[in-house]
This record gives C-alpha cells, sequence and structure tokens, in this order.
C-alpha cells in the first residue's frame, strides 16, 4: 500500500470516528456533514469525495460498526462442533454483544428516528438485524441439510432465535429498566432462548 492510500484510509477511518460519535451523541437529524467536517478539519468538499451524503456516511458507520459484532459471532458458527453446545454459546455471545452501553445507543438511534428518517431505519436494519439473521440462517441451513435440526425456513429460524435472546434482559436494558444486565441475567436468558429453540427445532 502506498503513502498516499494509507492517508486516505486514516483520513476515512478519522472521518467515520466522528460521524459516529456525533450520530450517539446529536442523533441522526442534528448531524450535519458541515459539523462533522469542522471537527475533522478540512473543506466539506473533501468530505463530500468520501461520502456523498449524511446517508451514505452513516451507511459506512453502520458496516464499520457491524462488521466487528458480526466476524466475531462468525467464528462460534463451527458446524462440525456439537450443535446445541453451539447454538448456546452464540446466544451468550449474541447477548452479551448486543446489551453494550455502545449497541443500546445504536438501537436508540435507529428506532427513535426511522419514523422521520425512514432510509436511516432501512440501513440499520439491513446492516444490523438482517445481516445476522442471514449469517445465522446459513448456520441453520447446514444443520437441516444434515438431519440435525428439523426442516423449516432457516432465515425464520434465526429470526426466532435472535428475538428469543433478545425478549427478557435486553428489552429492560433498552428501556432503560436496567443499568447494565449481570453476567447471570445474560446467561440465564440466553440457555431459556436456547432450550426453547432447540425444543422448537428438534429433529
Amino acid at each position: 500500500m502506498g503513502r498516499r492510500e494509507a492517508r486516505r484510509i486514516d483520513r476515512r477511518d478519522a472521518i467515520l470516528a466522528v460521524a459516529y460519535a456525533s450520530f450517539l451523541e446529536q442523533g441522526y437529524a442534528a448531524t450535519t456533514m458541515s459539523g462533522i467536517a469542522a471537527t475533522v478539519g478540512g473543506s466539506k468538499a473533501t468530505l463530500w469525495s468520501y461520502f456523498p451524503s449524511k446517508e451514505a456516511l452513516f451507511e459506512a458507520v453502520l458496516e464499520k460498526a457491524t462488521t466487528i459484532f458480526r466476524a466475531q459471532l462468525s467464528t462460534l458458527l463451527d458446524t462440525d462442533v456439537d450443535p446445541e453446545r453451539t447454538i448456546r454459546t452464540f446466544c451468550r455471545s449474541f447477548l452479551e454483544r448486543v446489551t453494550t452501553p455502545e449497541a443500546r445507543a445504536l438501537q436508540r438511534l435507529a428506532h427513535g428516528e426511522a419514523g422521520r428518517f425512514p432510509e436511516m431505519g432501512t440501513i440499520f436494519y439491513e446492516r444490523a438485524p438482517r445481516a445476522t439473521q442471514a449469517m445465522l440462517a446459513g448456520f441453520f441451513t447446514s444443520l437441516m441439510d444434515r438431519g440435525l435440526l428439523r426442516r423449516d425456513d432457516p432465515l425464520r429460524a434465526a429470526r426466532a432465535l435472535t428475538s428469543l435472546c433478545m425478549s427478557g434482559c435486553h428489552q429492560q436494558f433498552l428501556l432503560g429498566q436496567l443499568d447494565a444486565p449481570t453476567p447471570e441475567m445474560i446467561v440465564a436468558d440466553a440457555d431459556a432462548a436456547a432450550d426453547i429453540f432447540l425444543r422448537a427445532y428438534a429433529k
């Protein structure tokens, strides 16, 4: 990689860091391209050369935030490991990650402003819930093909499992009823979700 390309990547990362903080602290509506350009330093024209719109910038922010999230979860979905143990491990890890302060802030941002900015809700859905569910559906497809889970729509199964995981302490955390779920809460909710799912999809 040349020096010029390295500088461009560093500049892009700096823009994304400032935009991430601005979206979380000020919201989508109050975040402006002018404000981000002023914080990063440089002209709006320079910023637009990286991201042609606020929507494109928000999409890039979410893509960076969720890529790491999905990569960490994907390493757990090993089809050669006992399916029940893998599903339980996935549930616990998934719930740990969606109950971080950063995850809550992103979810509140998307839910709070999607009504006024539907495009933002679409970007969040495609980059976060849908992408995670698609990854999990691929894992379930493999298990169903091998006869280890009852045959059904794998994407519907993925939606069911993630919804079960988020129905307890995550919902309380998201709505401000908990400062932070305890490890015991996370384990209990994850195991309950896995239990229900495995009974529903048992071969």
